[in-house]
């Protein structure tokens, strides 16, 4: 049996400087594959910028209306950069929790969300001209809204944020724009997302 898979996000949900075949759930993909999960390419409704309201546009233009085997979903790191309401991240990003649920086929047990990358380890980062400390407190800020959110509706959780931070010695780790996650994090997140969508289909 293939499983058909959505994706929701930004940047980091569509691979932004590396190739499509890097991205997280292009290699989430094929880490399952070498589990015995075979997944059909996976639907992906995400664009570079976009926050949580944007995200909610995006699905509601793209027409998708398919039911999926499982749902990713990591959004909120552009809510953080543009200073946006936490207030209203906490409403948008729970409907879109709802809506995750929804599109796999309302059974959150198979819906998995991703935390924020913190962003202020990189090289754009350091150069952005906003305190690299006061970056991460936001990123955790906005992090905890995030698992508070989807513990709260029972939902598995993923925090990959610690591992982004040793980017800050680690160049390897980011892509050629100074900004964006390289292949090689992405497959680490694949690889740290797995287990729990294995339990899933695999108890």
């Amino acid at each position: 049996m293939k499983l058909d898979y959505l994706a929701l996000g930004d940047s980091y949900t569509i691979g932004e400087s590396v190739q499509a075949s890097e991205s997280f759930p292009l290699q989430l993909a094929a880490q399952l594959g070498t589990n015995g999960l075979i997944i059909n390419p996976p639907t992906i409704i995400a664009r570079t910028g976009w926050t949580t309201s944007e995200l909610q546009e995006g699905i509601r233009l793209s027409g998708v209306i398919q039911k999926f085997d499982f749902v990713t979903l990591l959004i909120g790191v552009n809510n953080q950069f543009r200073k946006d309401s936490k207030d209203v991240y906490r409403k948008e990003f729970r409907e879109l929790l709802k809506t995750a649920i929804d599109y796999a086929k309302g059974n959150k047990a198979r819906v998995f969300v991703v935390s924020i990358p913190d962003w202020g380890v990189t090289p754009f980062g350091k150069r952005s001209g906003r305190i690299q400390q006061e970056i991460s407190t936001e990123i955790d800020d906005f992090n905890r809204i995030c698992k508070e959110e989807t513990l709260a509706m029972g939902i598995d959780y993923t925090d990959i944020t610690p591992a982004s931070r040793t980017a800050a010695s680690d160049l390897s780790l980011i892509a050629t724009d100074g900004l964006h996650p390289s292949g090689k994090m992405y497959k680490d997140w694949a690889i740290n997302i797995a287990p729990a969508i294995i339990k899933a289909f695999k108890p």
